[in-house]
Parts: structure tokens; C-alpha cells; sequence
């Protein structure tokens, strides 16, 4: 079980600064944080106007101190830390989108790479953390498309704007942990977290599988699919989260130890688009989907990806809870229940992180 008197308990009284709280995995990770005692300061932007929001749905900004600026704010992120003291450090916030990174190529290097530099300079200015996680993606790997599973140690790139500007903050990332948080030079661990793409609920973003898949069965409509055959390392939003905080607890006993990069990927494998829409179609009980395009413009992502999370099963006990059945359906649950306007959805939130911690693992099943 996933339990506060676990390492977990790390987090039980502390301060924690979380950007990109506003954001899908920002407020699960909010939210989480608060149900294991944490004190949670939030700095993210607003989220967008007229759109939904998981962050509005539940209400996170009457539970946690929330400030709204930009990472791009030097002054405004250092003044945070030195007001907030936080020991803690999720760095989340970010643009996350691909297609958006081709429109606003420039707004994403910005966002992505200076704002990681941002934030690791408060961090070096104000002094206080103990522990940092900066939150990248498992696209920051130079992808040929093969079918390869991507270690850490794997040679970092990206073709597209937004996978370049991950490969990029890992290479910032790696480069203040030598530089200026080495176990000689400063007592903060600093790690960065690689996850394959998640599905969950709360998440409305554009151009992104779970919630496209989500408004049109919502409205009816026959599910439009690009890529039916791409083939991602699809997981539930718990998953990763909870492998940052296992991460994180255990940098703050041990930083020497556990700094560096952490693929946290799902066990299985060969998931393709096509499979997963299915899956939520049977989920939600109706539905359809057709193949729109041939998925060969060079404004894309690569066909194959997946990460080997080795050493995050063998030096940090982490192993995914959900199988992909599980995962859909949970997200569905979610998003049936928001719509239905019927439930309290901070408190549905709290039970699903529950459900999740109650749950062994896939190695505890065998």
C-alpha cells in the first residue's frame, strides 16, 4: 500500500513548492502532497479562461497557498522560495504540448529550458531546498523510431521543438547537479523524472489522447485517430506521481544516492493508439473511431517509444500498480463522474489515490 507511514512520511509537515500546479499532473500532484500532511505552495500560471480544469473541478486553490506567475519570472520565483522556505522542490510546470511546440517554437525553449534554469537559480540564490525533481518527459531521448526501450543513460535529443526543449532542461538539469548541487559543493539533491505518456482524469489539453477521446464520446461524436498505430508507453497519472514522490522521499535521506535521471514507464508493452481508443470505448460503453490521415507530416512525434524503467524497479522498490485495463477505466470513472456534476471531485480525487495506494504491485501479484 501506498502509506504515509511508509517513506511517504517524508513529506508530513514540510513545505513543498510545486510549479505547474494549475496544470492536469500539477494538481494530482497537489493534491496528493496535501493528503500526506505537506504544505503545498503552488507557482503556475492561470489556467486557461473558459476552458475546464481539474484545478477548478477540485477546488485546489482554497487548499494550498497558490501564486500565479511565470517560471520565466526570475525575481517572482526567487521571492516564492524566500517567502516559502519550502525543503521541497517539484518542478512540473512547462509547455507539454507537441503541436503547440511547433506554433510557438520559441515560447516552448523559453518555457521548457529557461524556466528549468529559473528555477534551479532561485534555488542557488535562496537556499533552503534539500531536494528538487525536475519533471521532464520520456521524449527527451534521440528516437530513430525503433522499437528500442530507452535507459537513462541513452543518448538524450529530439527532432521536434517540445522534445528538444526536454532534452535541453535534462542537459541544464544534469549540468547545475555537477556544477552547483554536487555532494561536495551543497547539501540538494537533484533528480529529473522521465514518464511515458499518462492518461487520468482531469486532463482537458488540447491534442492529447485521453481528453480528445473523452469530447467526443461526451458529445457523441465518431473519435477521430491520426496515428492508430503509434505505439506509446501509456500509464495512469498515479503511477508516475507516485514514483517522484517515492524518488523525492528517498533523495531527501539520501541524496548522494538517488540524484541523477529516472525513467518511470509502465510495465507493459506495445500499447498502440488504436488499442487504447478501444479501450476507452468499451470503458465508457459506446462509441466509434476512424483513421483520419496518413500520420506522415514531419510535424509529429516519432511512431515507437518506450522507456525501460530497470533501475527504478531495482534501486527504488518502484513497480507499476495498474495494468492498462485498470488505468482506463479509473480515468473514465473520473470523467463520468465530473461530468455528472454530482460529486465532490476533490473528495472522488482523494478515494482514487486510496484505491491506487491499496493496490500491490505487479511484482507483489505474481
Amino acid at each position: 500500500m501506498v502509506s504515509i507511514n511508509g517513506p511517504l512520511a517524508a513529506y508530513d509537515g514540510r513545505t513543498v513548492l510545486v510549479t505547474g500546479h494549475t496544470g492536469f499532473k500539477g494538481t494530482w500532484l497537489s493534491l496528493w502532497l496535501r493528503m500526506l500532511g505537506a504544505k503545498v505552495v503552488g507557482f503556475s500560471l492561470s489556467p486557461p479562461e473558459g476552458e475546464p480544469s481539474m484545478y477548478e473541478d477540485v477546488g485546489l486553490d482554497s487548499k494550498v497557498v497558490s501564486i500565479i506567475g511565470d517560471i520565466r519570472d526570475l525575481g517572482h520565483l526567487a521571492e516564492t522560495i524566500r517567502v516559502h522556505k519550502p525543503s521541497i522542490v517539484f518542478h512540473m510546470a512547462a509547455q507539454s504540448l507537441v503541436k503547440r511546440s511547433y506554433r510557438e517554437p520559441r515560447e516552448t525553449f523559453e518555457a521548457n529550458v529557461m524556466g528549468t534554469i529559473n528555477v534551479l537559480e532561485a534555488m542557488r540564490a535562496e537556499g533552503g531546498v534539500q531536494a528538487c525533481t525536475v519533471v521532464t518527459s520520456d521524449k527527451c531521448y534521440a528516437n530513430d523510431g525503433r522499437d528500442h526501450a530507452f535507459k537513462e543513460d541513452d543518448c538524450l535529443g529530439g527532432r521536434d521543438p517540445y522534445s528538444a526543449s526536454k532534452a535541453a532542461a535534462e542537459m541544464v538539469t544534469a549540468s547545475y547537479r555537477w556544477s552547483f548541487f554536487s555532494p561536495a559543493l551543497s547539501k540538494v539533491a537533484l533528480s529529473t523524472a522521465r514518464a511515458g505518456n499518462v492518461i487520468g482524469g482531469g486532463d482537458w489539453a488540447e491534442d492529447r489522447i485521453a481528453p480528445d477521446i473523452i469530447r467526443s464520446l461526451r458529445s457523441g461524436r465518431t473519435i477521430s485517430v491520426r496515428n492508430p498505430l503509434s505505439v506509446r508507453p501509456w500509464q495512469h497519472v498515479l503511477e508516475p506521481l507516485f514514483g517522484y514522490l517515492l524518488l523525492t522521499a528517498k533523495m531527501i535521506k539520501d541524496g548522494e544516492k538517488y540524484s541523477g535521471p529516472w525513467n518511470f514507464g509502465p510495465d507493459h508493452r506495445n500499447c498502440t493508439v488504436k488499442e487504447i481508443v478501444e479501450r476507452f470505448i468499451r470503458a465508457w460503453g459506446s462509441g466509434s473511431w476512424e483513421h483520419v490521415g496518413d500520420g506522415t507530416t514531419n510535424q509529429g512525434e516519432a511512431k515507437t517509444l518506450r522507456l525501460d524503467s530497470t533501475r527504478s524497479n531495482t534501486v527504488l522498490g518502484w513497480y507499476p500498480r495498474l495494468d492498462l485495463d485498470n488505468a482506463v477505466n479509473m480515468t473514465v470513472e473520473w470523467y463520468k463522474a465530473d461530468i455528472s456534476r454530482s460529486y465532490d471531485m476533490w473528495d472522488f480525487s482523494e478515494r482514487q489515490i486510496r484505491r491506487y495506494g491499496s493496490m500491490p504491485s505487479y511484482v507483489e501479484r505474481k
